[in-house]
């Protein structure tokens, strides 16, 4: 990751606490992953291999959506949740700014599910409506 990226990353995660701090959004990203994580993994951790060995670790992150995050490190890292969190906050800021910012947690959610353009993909929709069943949980 260059010098920019990390940066906006960082610039990204001071906006978002200001951001629920001062208008107190339902759910903050740390609910939202921990939601993925219950979705992708059932909570476990480690070198967990789903898709047919295409995805990795908690957040069950495939290596092109590593790449296009961002994020400085090996794609091993994936199997670790507070690195696998960082990819999908960057992977997010990429593709779907605006909702990171204000937590529409369906976008992301569908996002990180089906890609870039993951928000308009009707197939994304059950998979959010697992997701939102654990932020609401």
């Amino acid at each position: 990751m260059n010098y920019r990226n990390t940066r906006n990353c960082i610039l990204l995660g001071i906006i978002l606490f200001v951001l629920f701090a001062v208008y107190g959004c339902a759910a903050t990203f740390s609910d939202f992953t921990v939601a993925l994580h219950k979705v992708e993994t059932s909570g476990r951790t480690g070198p967990i291999l789903g898709d047919n060995g295409k995805a990795l670790g908690p957040l069950q992150i495939h290596e092109s959506y590593w790449q296009d995050s961002g994020v400085q490190g090996s794609y091993s890292q994936c199997a670790n949740y507070t690195y696998a969190c960082e990819v999908v906050r960057c992977y997010l800021w990429r593709y779907c700014r605006r909702d990171l910012v204000t937590g529409n947690w369906e976008k992301c959610a569908r996002v990180h599910n089906g890609g870039p353009r993951g928000g308009a993909n009707n197939k994304t929709k059950n998979y959010w409506l697992k997701v939102k069943k654990h932020l609401t949980a």
